[in-house]
């Protein structure tokens, strides 16, 4: 079984940076993408950030330029996903998800690995 675990959320004020470290156990699946999701109170839950095994990322557009996503598959049954958060904004509060799939799965389908979230609250 997939376990995934997130850490780093925590308060920050508007303008600071904060980075989110995401542990993959992945138990010999395979894993093709790996991504970040977050979602604010009364609001669904979002794409911020993924990027694949070719080292392709994505970005939503409210974070592009200030976020930066990366990955590290170097070890065997562990891989490390990394959100770098710079510029941080009030918007960006939210609980932040780490997730990943295998190639024929799409995010929204049944089947992704999904943790349990940390905290990120950004105060002006």
């Amino acid at each position: 079984e997939v376990q995934v675990l997130e850490s780093g959320g925590t308060s920050v004020q508007a303008g600071g940076s904060l980075r989110l470290t995401c542990r993959i156990y992945r138990n010999y699946e395979e894993i093709y993408e790996m991504g970040w999701f977050r979602q604010a109170p009364g609001k669904e839950r979002e794409p911020v950030a993924d990027i694949n095994q070719n080292e392709t990322p994505s970005y939503a557009d409210s974070v592009r330029g200030r976020f930066t996503v990366s990955q590290d598959r170097t070890k065997n049954n562990l891989y490390l996903l990394y959100l770098q958060m710079n510029n941080l904004k009030p918007d960006d509060s939210a609980m932040y998800y780490c997730a990943a799939r295998r190639f024929e799965i799409l995010w929204r389908e049944p089947g992704v690995w999904w943790g349990q979230g940390t905290q990120v609250t950004v105060s002006s």
